[in-house]
């Protein structure tokens, strides 16, 4: 039957490792940057240091048992094979919740919550605050299979994952996500299936409106400002993927410092520490998340979804606010930062807004401690 969940073991074999490292000898560089910051991308010295150490130190095998100890499965929803962890909680009561990943992400960008958020107790917390987890990986991506066809919007893996819950028995749930697992989450919540209690969000996908920028406050202009520089200076690769993601996707399958630059670059831009990726992610949680792009070969799949996502803005905004209970985390360092007025707006349910002092775009990897408070004080009063 296509609707079995299947355990599924991760073992690269050995061979596409050694085709990695060769790739990676034969690396063809370019000039370097002729600025002295990454203005014009990220700087050949730091590509070149990541790039050794992925071919002379990284462990790739680490990154596998930290997958398969997880506990991962498989299972087809609307024809795609649809990867996901699932880390149930030793306390029986604990709350389902639904965490969705965006790009250049991955499950692995909530590695350092699972324990707190699964096992409260064992992290100094309350167990009346522990969660079960699903954590799938969007089609296209990492492990999940690839869409063949047009139409993998964010609208149809919301009804995926909606389908998936309800496979695995959870009549009572939460759904979280950041980025495009953003963008997931709302469609979620404008679907409003009977098991979803509400939201928790770390980034808000809409556009602020022109009637909107012209009202701006202070912080309001400060946020549109800091959106502009991003949209204007560092979003070149949405640009790319969102009309031609065929075209990069061929450097991208046959390049691995190529992927590795391409998703190095936001790692890089969009941190709490901007233009420093190194500052706040090591280069082993950087190359693990690189190789659930390259061993699967999902560069061009994954772009498609920004394709996939223009064309659906195009047909016109959604109609009518968000009505599930909603919690925002709007993180200083996010580029593209709300206000909670403007969320007020959109989600007619706003039960908690918050605006904590560290983080960048990728909070649940950056902030763990931070991220893990903000969910448990989002679902403490919907659990």
């Amino acid at each position: 039957m296509t609707d079995q969940i299947h355990p599924f073991t991760l073992s690269i074999p050995e061979d596409r490792l050694a085709d990695l490292r060769e790739r990676l000898r034969l690396t063809r560089w370019p000039d370097r940057e002729t600025v002295d910051d990454t203005g014009q991308g990220p700087r050949l010295e730091k590509i070149q240091a990541l790039s050794r150490y992925w071919g002379s130190d990284y462990d790739w095998r680490r990154c596998e048992d930290l997958l398969n100890g997880f506990g991962q499965f498989r299972t087809v929803v609307d024809g795609v094979d649809v990867h996901f962890l699932h880390v149930r909680s030793p306390e029986p009561d604990a709350f389902p919740l639904l965490m969705t990943h965006g790009w250049p992400g991955s499950v692995l960008e909530f590695r350092k919550v699972v324990g707190p958020l699964t096992d409260p107790a064992a992290h100094g917390g309350d167990p009346r605050t522990a969660f079960h987890l699903v954590i799938p990986t969007m089609p296209g991506f990492g492990f999940s299979g690839k869409p063949t066809g047009p139409g993998w919007t964010l609208a149809r893996t919301a009804d995926a994952w909606i389908e998936l819950m309800d496979r695995l028995g959870y009549d009572r749930w939460g759904a979280q996500g950041g980025d495009l697992g953003a963008g997931v989450t709302d469609e979620i919540g404008r679907k409003a299936p009977p098991g979803c209690v509400g939201l928790h969000l770390n980034f808000a996908m809409f556009f602020p409106t022109p009637r909107e920028r012209a009202e701006a406050t202070p912080d309001e202009q400060a946020m549109l400002d800091s959106a502009d520089y991003f949209w204007d200076n560092l979003s070149g690769y949405a640009k790319e993927q969102s009309t031609r993601p065929q075209t990069i996707g061929y450097s991208l399958a046959d390049s691995p410092v190529g992927q590795a630059a391409w998703i190095y670059a936001m790692f890089q831009d969009t941190c709490g520490t901007p233009g420093d990726a190194e500052a706040s992610f090591t280069h082993d949680e950087l190359l693990d998340d690189i190789m659930l792009y390259w061993l699967p070969n999902t560069g061009a799949s994954s772009a498609r979804t920004y394709w996939e996502m223009a064309r659906a803005r195009a047909a016109g905004p959604p109609a009518g606010p968000i009505a599930l209970p909603t919690a925002f985390t709007m993180a200083p360092r996010e580029h593209v930062r709300k206000s909670r007025r403007w969320v007020e707006r959109r989600y007619s349910d706003v039960v908690r807004f918050t605006e904590p002092d560290v983080g960048g775009h990728f909070l649940a990897l950056e902030q763990p401690d931070l991220f893990t408070a903000e969910v448990r004080a989002a679902f403490a009063a919907l659990r």
